[in-house]
């Protein structure tokens, strides 16, 4: 993580303005002070290289701004260790990120066609978001496995070789705990078992899954290198700690005001990694608390994005999220700031990659319907094939289906397995048909040449 610059004190810089000065350098100050100059919610580390406007400096500047965001700030219920607590601001840029995610990611919305298709490609798109989230979530935090071996691993069920691949087995499980054992409520309990399902044989001592720290043992610290750039609040009050975030998150906390169920969502994330409560795991945990809460608020597409992908590809700006906070009196607009972008991007992503796919659908649809060495029936199978590789045909459910003999249905199937399209295996007396794993790429090599 780069080197960030702690900002000055601003009511320090107020002072040492000599009295004579004060009413017209006060009125510079507030005429340049600005939550989110220009534009941006700038920290001190970035603002310090910028040009002042005229008639102030640098610290002058930081003065007014501070002043600006105080009058706007809001108290969470979170605290440091000494009672401290953390505020949060909504500039612009927040409210035009939670208005995007409300917009494209809960409610009534309509899903995306491919998504539509049946339930049974809803659900392989929603396994292959989980088992992302947990491949790039354990990645974030040292698991070594390659994206194709820990899928592998995943949907073949084998036992994991190595801690990395126990890592990202635990991740898959603790996601698609969340995604059944969804209470409407938070526990500590319910926090305890999660960090147990995601830490399962990957930890020095067993005992350790499960539990917070206890004031006899040596605390936890993040660590870069060999200094110490975070240091957790001490685990004495871990278990008071513990139950005001679940009061948080459950939304009987005191903070002021209105707070957007996308920001409480991201809040809980920075509350459990700031408190940093376990011998390890605590951002794999920190992070699918984000999930439950998001998915509590009935934001559904959450469930089918992989925020840790986009984390993990700039992880010091991860982690910088959090320093921000911590070196500019616990305000923790920067990381709410960095997380709604990160989560925007993921749902834009998201909804590229299903258009790019219902295109190719699309476009080999239109290929097969130009062709006359189908007939209508087949064709029709093709494109349910299309859409859902998952999908299984029989004699009868193809003669049901398009209301033929049982003998046109039989002609109709195995013409299309001899032609390589589909594959057949018995199950008991019965002969099931399956789409081939390349259907696409082999109906679009089978056009005839013109």
């Amino acid at each position: 993580m780069p080197y960030v610059a702690a900002p000055p004190d601003w009511m320090g810089i107020m002072r040492r303005i000599p009295a004579g000065d004060l009413p017209e350098k006060l009125l510079k100050i507030h005429k340049h002070g600005s939550v989110a100059p220009p534009g941006s919610y700038r920290h001190w580390d970035t603002l310090r290289h910028l040009t002042a406007p005229d008639g102030v400096t640098h610290e002058e500047w930081w003065a007014g701004i501070k002043l600006a965001r105080q009058a706007v700030a809001r108290q969470l219920a979170l605290a440091d260790a000494r009672g401290a607590p953390f505020t949060y601001c909504m500039p612009d840029a927040a409210q035009e990120l939670v208005h995007f995610i409300d917009q494209h990611a809960s409610g009534v919305i309509a899903m995306p066609e491919l998504m539509t298709a049946d339930e049974s490609a809803r659900h392989r798109f929603l396994v292959n978001s989980v088992i992302e989230e947990a491949i790039r979530s354990s990645q974030l935090e040292g698991a070594s496995t390659s994206r194709v071996v820990a899928k592998q691993m995943i949907r073949s069920g084998r036992t994991p070789r190595d801690r990395s691949e126990q890592m990202i087995l635990n991740n898959y499980r603790g996601m698609e705990f969340i995604r059944t054992e969804n209470p409407q409520a938070l526990t500590p309990d319910f926090v305890l078992t999660l960090h147990r399902i995601l830490t399962d044989e990957t930890l020095d001592d067993s005992a350790d899954a499960g539990r917070l720290q206890s004031a006899d043992e040596a605390r936890v610290a993040v660590w870069e290198g060999d200094r110490v750039v975070y240091s957790p609040p001490p685990a004495e009050q871990l278990e008071e700690r513990l139950l005001q975030m679940c009061h948080f998150a459950n939304g009987g906390d005191e903070t002021e005001g209105f707070l957007h169920p996308v920001v409480r969502s991201v809040l809980l994330h920075f509350w459990l990694a700031y408190d940093h409560p376990f011998v390890d795991g605590n951002g794999r945990t920190a992070r699918a608390l984000f999930y439950w809460s998001m998915k509590k608020h009935d934001y559904w597409m959450t469930e089918y994005l992989s925020i840790s992908r986009i984390f993990r590809e700039a992880p010091s700006q991860y982690g910088e999220a959090f320093l921000l906070t911590e070196l500019d009196e616990r305000d923790t607009t920067y990381f709410i700031l960095y997380h709604l972008a990160t989560i925007r991007r993921a749902i834009d992503e998201a909804r590229a990659y299903l258009q790019r796919k219902m295109q190719e659908v699309r476009e080999v649809e239109s290929v097969i319907r130009g062709r006359d060495d189908f007939n209508h029936r087949q064709l029709a199978l093709l494109s349910d094939a299309i859409r859902n590789p998952q999908a299984r045909y029989t004699f009868r459910s193809h003669s049901m289906s398009h209301k033929v003999t049982h003998q046109s249905a039989r002609t109709d199937l195995l013409s299309l397995m001899d032609r390589g399209f589909l594959r057949r295996r018995r199950v008991g007396r019965q002969h099931v048909f399956a789409p081939v794993r390349d259907l696409v790429e082999r109906l679009r090599g089978d056009v005839p040449r013109t």
